[in-house]
């Protein structure tokens, strides 16, 4: 089907050249429709009963030591008062009997980094590896 123009008179007629879109647009129409239908209906699942069972985790924590220092630069051995020269030798023998053994520093909030970083370089040079810092979250 050749579509001409209204003019009779002109011997040559070329073919049109431009796309025709309205098919394309109604085909997107359509699936448009479709997917908009079908969308909803695949977001339900499949209700199954599960079988419920019970596990506990059998975690075995290694053993810590909870290191207390007080403001006025006083140290605590799990509650127990200690002088920093008897850090050194408590922290060696600590690791020889447990080498995964934790450091957990309790140390009050006015308390200058000098004593913690002391207590830290001695825990280092025990053996301990793992050194961490207790604090309180309530407090903002």
């Amino acid at each position: 089907m050749a579509f001409g123009s209204m003019n009779s008179g002109s011997s040559r007629q070329t073919p049109m050249t431009e796309i025709n879109v309205v098919p394309l647009v109604d085909v997107m129409l359509v699936l448009l429709v479709i997917f908009i239908i079908t969308a909803p209906l695949l977001t339900h699942s499949v209700k199954v009963d599960l079988p419920k069972a019970s596990s506990s985790p059998n975690i075995t924590k290694p053993e810590h030591i909870e290191f207390g220092l007080r403001d006025d630069a006083s140290l605590y051995w799990n509650g127990e008062p200690v002088t920093l020269e008897q850090l050194a030798p408590r922290f060696a023998a600590t690791v020889k009997q447990d080498p995964n053994v934790e450091l957990h520093i309790r140390a009050d909030r006015l308390v200058h980094y000098e004593h913690v970083a002391r207590v830290m370089s001695i825990a280092a040079k025990a053996g301990l590896i793992r050194i961490g810092f207790v604090t309180d979250p309530s407090q903002q």
